[in-house]
């Protein structure tokens, strides 16, 4: 199967972009979080077509990116404190999951048979562009293998998905390069659902005290749920002190334990949002089977470092 075009952000190349996804087609497209693949949120064909190609289950709902809070109103049911979140954060890395409204349009599957629809308004200007070129929803999981490495970088989508994405729109490296944070919303009370690019405690500073969900990973809410997911080929080892030989680290602050045999640093100067822009693409460059598998360095558990904790816990679960 031939690999998709890499194109440049054009007028052309985005109206090129939607007119496949108006067709039902699918595009692999930047946001400030990673590359989503995109398809039409309102049509079942297309949104099955991302399962497919993700080879994601079905039970895993997906995040429906609109343009601006006007646009998911229409979409989901807004109570006060979700205007509140969706004014301050967005456009930006934060998903609200809220009730779905009867006359949404948007495909059942997409929302995995709930009645909530998670919602989010992307900040990448390109994501902006397509999302208003073509007129509509776009439900855009990450567009990679299910349960892999998240894309950060338009050839990361090449080599997953390259066969089986009308294009490829090139962004440039994701800025953020953790998903969304999930903010569950649709009942009494804030639940996170899933850490991300927006802090717990830039959150609760806006709406009040959040609690945290405990995810059943055989009926996920929101995306990011299941036990195993964001995995290297390579077994994953977190809070690693000490080598073990054939191990390459992923390493946090200035001092690295010595003996690994590659060693990458996610922020030499402990900056947490340098360390998330880096993550999924230093997993990947040390995904190589002349390791024995990866080590990373302790990460503090707070403000994006949550985030970054979330996603390594998934990533060396144990895996089907």
């Amino acid at each position: 199967m031939a690999k998709a075009a890499i194109v440049a952000p054009t007028d052309n190349a985005i109206a090129e972009a939607a007119a496949l996804l108006r067709n039902g087609r699918l595009v692999a497209f930047p946001t400030e979080t990673v590359y989503g693949l995109g398809g039409d949120a309102t049509s079942e064909r297309a949104v099955s077509g991302i399962f497919t190609t993700k080879g994601r289950p079905r039970f895993n709902p997906l995040i429906v990116h609109v343009p601006d809070l006007e646009a998911a109103e229409a979409i989901g049911e807004f109570g006060e404190r979700a205007r509140v979140a969706a004014r301050r954060f967005w456009p930006g890395p934060l998903t609200l999951v809220l009730r779905r409204r009867p006359d949404s349009g948007i495909a059942l599957l997409a929302c995995a048979g709930l009645d909530t629809v998670a919602l989010r308004v992307p900040a990448h200007p390109v994501a902006q562009a397509l999302l208003r070129a073509v007129g509509r929803p776009l439900a855009a999981p990450s567009a990679n293998r299910s349960g892999r490495v998240s894309p950060t970088t338009a050839e990361h989508v090449a080599l997953d998905l390259g066969g089986h994405v009308g294009l490829i729109v090139n962004g440039g490296p994701s800025e953020v390069g953790l998903e969304s944070t999930v903010l569950d919303l649709s009942g009494a009370a804030p639940v996170l659902l899933r850490p991300g690019g927006v802090t717990l405690e830039a959150l609760e500073a806006r709406i009040g005290a959040i609690a945290t969900a405990v995810a059943d990973p055989t009926r996920p809410r929101s995306p990011g749920q299941l036990a195993s997911h964001y995995a290297p080929r390579l077994p994953l080892r977190m809070n690693a002190t000490t080598a073990v030989p054939g191990e390459a680290l992923l390493a946090f602050g200035p001092q690295a334990p010595p003996g690994f045999a590659e060693v990458l640093n996610l922020s030499p100067r402990n900056d947490l949002s340098e360390a998330a822009a880096n993550l999924f693409a230093m997993l990947r460059r040390l995904d190589r089977p002349d390791f024995a598998g990866i080590a990373v360095m302790p990460i503090p558990e707070h403000g994006l470092g949550r985030a970054i904790n979330d996603r390594l816990r998934r990533a060396s679960a144990p895996r089907d």
